[in-house]
């Protein structure tokens, strides 16, 4: 008699899901976190949510059977903009088509048949760091994403993630740092994510093109986006390398005033905007030692993530699914 039949079988697999403003991006994760197979399709081809949620679905179903098959898999986690690990909802997203909220995790539990998790996009991506990333072993740490056209945070506090009462703790880019500044997505002025974002940069590049009588390549750009301004920047000019100033100016004083609350042992910083290097870390660094509590200047760490831009939130996605308490319509 073959023993193993005694006993219940490990399922090895689960299905990470990272949703973007652009993409959607789908994986198949063993438990290694090893990715064996992963898709993408883009988001706004479905404005409607029940649409989405169908095509989601079936998309995954698809990429599961292709790869070992469904018994295989354990669980689903996704990461979502505005999402609560709470309630499993994605509550009043402001860049995402479907507005108000939407019960995601009950909707794909119903369509596919598995254990659901959904969290924040920043709780998602801190998940990945502490799992695979820079923060590997810390207890005590922050994770700030500049990226899905927002600003998101997520800090853990003696080795876990720090939600609040009602799952929105971390919302560092809805803090102001300039009274009625820039208007936001959010109804308010002068959140840090208006300023610290590729929406927020571009802006301020705006700005200083149409009050500078500085000559520079940036009013020559097709499109101001992050990686010219960068190599405006490594070609000398002068209002490009203001932008980047400015930009880590007002983010070295957000993470100076939320060190300063927390006391962590790091920050690290992930998303689009990191690819600018030293032009926007170098100031970002003096502000956050010009402005945070003396105490802990120079003792707080501020990284750069090591993570795959592409890979990272589909790997904390799948972290989560292995944390939600296993179900199945099928056994």
């Amino acid at each position: 008699m073959d023993n193993t039949e005694t006993v219940d079988k490990i399922k090895t697999r689960v299905v990470g899901i990272d949703i973007r403003v652009e993409k959607t991006t789908f994986a198949v994760v063993d438990i290694r976190g090893e990715i064996i197979a992963q898709d993408h399709f883009p988001t706004s081809d479905y404005p409607d949510v029940a649409d989405y949620t169908n095509a989601l679905s079936e998309k995954v179903v698809a990429l599961v059977e292709d790869n070992g098959g469904y018994d295989k898999v354990r669980s689903i986690g996704v990461s979502a903009p505005s999402a609560n690990f709470i309630t499993g909802c994605i509550e009043n997203a402001a860049n995402l088509p479907w507005k108000g909220v939407v019960p995601l995790a009950a909707m794909l539990r119903d369509q596919l048949g598995l254990a659901v998790a959904v969290a924040n996009d920043a709780h998602i991506t801190a998940l990945s760091e502490k799992t695979y990333g820079s923060a590997h072993g810390m207890k005590d740490f922050v994770v700030v994403s500049m990226s899905h056209g927002g600003l998101g945070s997520c800090f853990y506090s003696n080795g876990q993630p720090h939600l609040g009462v009602y799952g929105f703790a971390g919302e560092v880019g809805h803090t102001c740092v300039q009274v009625n500044g820039r208007l936001c997505g959010c109804g308010h002025r002068g959140c840090l994510e208006t300023y610290c974002t590729k929406a927020g940069l571009v802006k301020t590049a705006k700005e200083l093109i149409a009050e500078s009588s500085e000559p520079s390549m940036l009013s020559k750009l097709d499109e101001l986006t992050i990686e010219p301004i960068v190599e405006c920047c490594e070609a000398g000019d002068k209002v490009a390398i203001e932008a980047f100033r400015r930009t880590g100016e007002v983010l070295g004083l957000g993470l100076a005033n939320y060190a300063s609350v927390l006391d962590p042992e790091a920050i690290i910083l992930t998303g689009d905007m990191t690819v600018a290097g030293k032009w926007l870390l170098k100031p970002m660094r003096q502000s956050f030692d010009d402005h945070v509590f003396h105490n802990i200047r120079s003792k707080t760490r501020i990284l750069v993530s090591i993570l795959k831009e592409g890979e990272r939130d589909v790997l904390g996605a799948s972290a989560l699914a292995w944390d939600v308490k296993e179900y199945s319509l099928f056994k």
